[in-house]
């Protein structure tokens, strides 16, 4: 059955998100180089396949497949006029997967990033951003999600310009970073500044937090470090750590480690948790039965993070030197 984020809420219990698109895509037979977003068009059924399976695991959220849905990203395939048609059928076909479901399951429009570096590092200005995503929102909104799900953010400008998408547009909206690079964004944004992007927008998220990254110990520590006055929290890791195998990157979690992290991101002041990369349904299922069973307890200390979900990728950011700190001193 479909639902709204303020439902959700109300049921007072940790949501469940869903887990990856793209690595889950490549096991039903999407091929390198291939966007997913076509998928929607061309093979619906795969596309609500994923849905459903996720749905069945116990999702309560399950993310459209538009992650890459904006004129920047399917230009590059070609298809840059298409946003509109391609967000709208989006979310069309996990409308139809939540209307159907045995619990309540709502509709986020994933908007992910655009690719492009945002002036003065870069050729697009945040208001090329805006035109971009509001672009996509539209699609998503007119298809019938539920709030628009904006992850895996790097740019400070790039978040506000999809936020005041979904503002313009009339949708409510989360916003997610990847805090990869040295416990920041690549762009350098601190977990800990995250509300603060949003500071003066007319409309706060409902939601904000961290997802991807390099791993699902980094993650957490990432979440603790993220307050907000009203939003909720955040936490969708990888499938634990990111490694190669030859040409193949894989996934080190295994069903028991993301029932670990999802109990662990509960303690650590997440109330929706979900999987990114590497994710499949049945780390999800096992999710979900780990979060029924856990009590909300104390914030694990990144000592028992580490114990429990294994080693850091990266110093966490609270640890690191502010920019200035790290400017070397001049000399004479």
């Amino acid at each position: 059955m479909r639902t709204t984020f303020d439902e959700l809420i109300a049921l007072d219990r940790p949501l469940l998100a869903d887990g990856a698109t793209g690595t889950n895509f490549f096991e039903m037979g999407l091929g390198p180089g291939e966007p997913p977003e076509l998928w929607n068009l061309e093979q619906p059924q795969k596309v609500t396949a994923l849905h459903q399976a996720f749905v069945d695991a116990g999702a309560d959220i399950i993310l459209t497949n538009t992650f890459g849905c904006n004129r920047y990203r399917l230009a590059l395939h070609g298809n840059g006029d298409r946003t509109y048609e391609i967000a709208r059928r989006a979310a069309e076909l996990a409308g139809d997967v939540a209307a159907r479901a045995d619990h309540p399951v709502l509709v986020a429009g994933s908007v992910g990033p655009t690719g492009e570096l945002i002036q003065p590092l870069g050729t697009m200005s945040e208001d090329d951003a805006f035109d971009a995503f509001r672009e996509e929102a539209e699609g998503l909104r007119d298809g019938g999600a539920d709030v628009a799900w904006i992850e895996t953010k790097s740019a400070a400008e790039e978040m506000r310009a999809a936020a005041r998408a979904a503002i313009a547009v009339g949708l409510p909206y989360s916003v997610t970073g990847s805090f990869d690079t040295a416990g920041r964004t690549m762009m350098g944004l601190a977990p800990a500044d995250l509300a603060g992007v949003f500071a003066d927008l007319p409309v706060q998220p409902v939601a904000i937090g961290a997802n991807c990254g390099v791993g699902a110990s980094d993650l957490l520590v990432a979440v603790q470090e993220i307050q907000h006055p009203t939003a909720r929290i955040i936490a969708k890791s990888n499938c634990g750590i990111p490694q190669f195998q030859g040409t193949e990157i894989v996934y080190s979690g295994d069903p028991l480690l993301m029932a670990q992290y999802a109990t662990l991101a509960v303690d650590s002041g997440a109330s929706i948790i979900g999987g990114c990369c590497g994710t499949s349904p049945e780390h999800l299922a096992e999710m979900k039965r780990a979060l029924d069973a856990h009590q909300r307890g104390t914030a694990p200390s990144i000592e028992t993070i580490v114990e429990t979900i294994g080693p850091l990728t990266n110093t966490p950011a609270q640890a690191l030197p502010t920019p200035r700190e790290r400017r070397p001193r001049r000399t004479r």
